[in-house]
């Protein structure tokens, strides 16, 4: 049977669907094998495509769980990262409306590498985790941009057996090459020494 490393964990993985996704047995994470992952390019030219509007309506509904939490948990006097913030930031929108200091980065369309060497009390990810191709150094790195008792928000869909993988739209997005399972997310807890970990529905809040 042929086998691939887990990049989360660097466990071994085993095919699980075709020869599109592997399961590694350590984390649960699935995984894209490397000779599948997409190019720069590919990727760039797929995420040009988003037609990702802050003032629509359906799209801040869809990224409301995201923001009530933040909104429940941050007040505008802490500092926050929208890490991954593509080209419609509307979290950022929304609360930065209502006095949030939220900066900006993303690789493509926000890209100041200089607010990756700073310090935040709260960091969010939305709908950004399932693309790293290199999710242990992503969330190493995300883990030390923390303030000691500070907060990282991410919003993914969470794979389980209920659902049919074959015909499970999330992974048919060739850019979303590490997909969770909840024990995944218990092994990021468990890896990064984050105090606490919560998951409710596909929104994930870890505490430092």
């Amino acid at each position: 049977m042929k086998k691939e490393q887990c990049p989360m964990c660097k466990s071994e993985g085993v095919p699980f669907y075709e020869e599109s996704f592997y399961e590694c047995g350590e984390c649960d994470g699935l995984f894209r094998p490397k000779s599948k992952l997409p190019s720069y390019n590919a990727e760039k030219e797929r995420y040009m495509k988003h037609n990702n509007d802050p003032n629509d309506k359906g799209y801040q509904e869809f990224v409301s769980p995201l923001t009530e939490l933040i909104r429940s948990n941050q007040n505008i006097k802490q500092v926050g990262l929208d890490f991954g913030a593509g080209s419609g930031p509307v979290i950022h929108k929304e609360l930065s409306e209502e006095g949030y200091d939220i900066k900006l980065y993303d690789p493509l369309y926000f890209n100041n590498p200089d607010l990756l060497n700073q310090k935040y009390d709260y960091i969010y990810a939305c709908e950004v985790v399932e693309h790293f191709h290199h999710p242990y150094s992503e969330f190493k790195r995300l883990h030390n941009m923390l303030n000691k008792g500070g907060r990282l928000y991410c919003k993914t869909n969470i794979y389980n057996s209920d659902i049919d993988f074959g015909n499970w739209y999330y992974k048919n997005d060739f850019t979303h090459v590490f997909i969770y399972k909840n024990r995944t997310f218990d092994w990021v807890q468990n890896e990064f020494k984050f105090s606490n970990m919560s998951i409710n529905n596909n929104t994930i809040l870890f505490e430092k």
